[in-house]
């Protein structure tokens, strides 16, 4: 039998089914399955009663606050590097056009200092930019300059251009840290992979303070009195901030150990008592003033193999702050201002957190009875030598007795480089190279290596310098 359903009520039926009406809906598993996504927050909020209010309290820890006071000055730092090339064969002056350049590009973080754009962030991320540009977590951009820069300690400081009324992050007290208190490190990995200008955060503690690092190749050759945590640092993190749970930056992110080129847990930053002092520095004139003291040390080893027992005077270079404020050879040295010295190591850093001018105590032993000496840093030898310029890429100063002790060098005569183009970077030559022979011509100052250097322009040249105690070699065609 066949029974007629009128039209109109297949309709009101559909219409029912639609809306989810009806005994067979309400009861369908499938419907029972999805009700829970149906909800909105709001219906769900009640269920959860004071145990949901507690809770959502507990998430809004001091690290939330941390990051919410800090994140909005930390910028990410874009840079464009344009190097002349330096042909390093006759086959490569010949195929190669003249003025030939290569450009990369290059990318870190950093955080604004005032309202009016001075910003910190490291020197190899701005190392020969010929072009940085700043941007900040709400989206703006701003091309910036380059205030001055610091290679020993991987700091610059750059200015934005046109900012007004820029969020700055509060500094703290470095100085202070406690191990296992917890800190977060705030930036801008891997640069815009995501498409977002807003930085990201990672969270840990500090693991451990005045670290020494000697790097491996291709990396930083030496990093000092360093603060060691397990929050993740990436490609990219470099220059941002290193926050406590006050919301304080204590450290500029700097590097990490790796072997797979990611976060392993072991992340590094400069102590912001450090990068602010230096900051000061290049506000002021562009350069880092450094202090010298004018000693060298060596380890003392204890009974027993490779056991170390601490630090001796080794030489003081006569006339340096070190002769006139009493140390001698031999002494063996305890602590410089408030760092223990374990190493030769320890040594430097206590050097490199010493201030031009300022009194630093040092407590030394000399037999069998300790004694605390005052001694007055001054400027390094070499800052304040003469500067020659060779050519368009190198900047020297002839070697002297005061600079042999500063550098702790063991040829007594020669040019040494204290600047350098980049494209003369690209032929194996560094800062603190110190020139000895160049062709067949030994090298007894500054001006005789400008010379000679100026002969042999367009020509091949084969220079041997005196680096890390050991004679290198490196030949090349200099570009005239």
């Amino acid at each position: 039998m066949h029974r007629t359903i009128p039209f109109c009520a297949l309709l009101a039926s559909a219409a029912l089914a639609a809306c989810g009406g009806g005994a067979d809906a309400r009861e369908s598993p499938r419907a029972s399955e999805l009700a829970v996504l149906r909800q909105t927050p709001a219906v769900l909020a009640p269920e959860t009663g004071r145990l949901a209010s507690a809770v959502q309290d507990s998430r809004r820890t001091a690290i939330v606050a941390a990051a919410e006071r800090v994140s909005p000055a930390v910028v990410s730092v874009n840079v464009v590097r344009r190097e002349r090339v330096v042909p390093r064969t006759v086959w490569e002056e010949m195929m190669l056009p003249p003025g030939a350049e290569r450009q990369e590009a290059g990318l870190g973080s950093g955080f604004i200092i005032s309202r009016e754009g001075l910003v910190i962030t490291n020197e190899h991320v701005v190392r020969a930019a010929t072009e940085v540009v700043v941007t900040l977590p709400d989206g703006r951009e701003f091309d910036a300059e380059v205030v001055g820069s610091d290679e020993v300690n991987d700091l610059a400081l750059i200015r934005i251009r046109g900012g007004a009324d820029l969020p700055v992050a509060p500094l703290g007290n470095s100085d202070g840290l406690m191990i296992g208190e917890w800190v977060i490190a705030i930036g801008n990995p891997f640069g815009f992979l995501l498409s977002n200008p807003e930085p990201s955060v990672s969270a840990g503690v500090v693991s451990a303070i005045g670290r020494n690092i000697v790097g491996g190749s291709g990396q930083r050759s030496l990093s000092l009195d360093l603060i060691q945590t397990d929050a993740s640092i990436n490609p990219g993190n470099s220059g941002g901030a290193l926050v406590n749970a006050l919301g304080e930056v204590v450290g500029v992110n700097s590097s990490i150990l790796s072997s797979s080129g990611g976060s392993e847990g072991l992340g590094f930053a400069i102590p912001i008592n450090r990068a602010r002092r230096i900051a000061l520095d290049l506000a002021d004139d562009g350069k880092a003033r450094r202090a010298w003291i004018g000693a060298e040390v060596e380890p003392v080893r204890a009974e027993g193999p490779r056991r170390l027992a601490g630090v001796r005077i080794a030489s003081v270079v006569p006339g340096s702050p070190a002769e006139r404020g009493g140390l001698r050879a031999g002494m063996t040295v305890a602590t410089v201002g408030a760092k223990r010295i374990r190493t030769t190591l320890d040594w430097q850093a206590g050097q490199l957190n010493a201030a031009y001018g300022e009194p630093l105590a040092i407590r030394v032993a000399e037999n069998g009875r300790e004694r605390t000496l005052t001694i007055r840093p001054g400027d390094l030898p070499s800052a304040n030598a003469a500067r020659i310029q060779a050519l368009r890429d190198f900047q020297l100063v002839t070697l002297t007795p005061a600079i042999r002790g500063e550098r702790g060098l063991q040829s007594e005569q020669g040019a040494l480089i204290v600047g350098l183009s980049d494209a003369a970077r690209q032929l194996g030559l560094r800062e603190g190279d110190l020139i000895l022979q160049i062709n067949r011509e030994r090298v007894a100052s500054a001006e005789e290596a400008a010379a000679l250097l100026q002969q042999l322009s367009g020509r091949a040249v084969v220079m041997y310098v005196e680096r890390e105690g050991r004679i290198a070699g490196t030949q090349f065609m200099l570009g005239g």
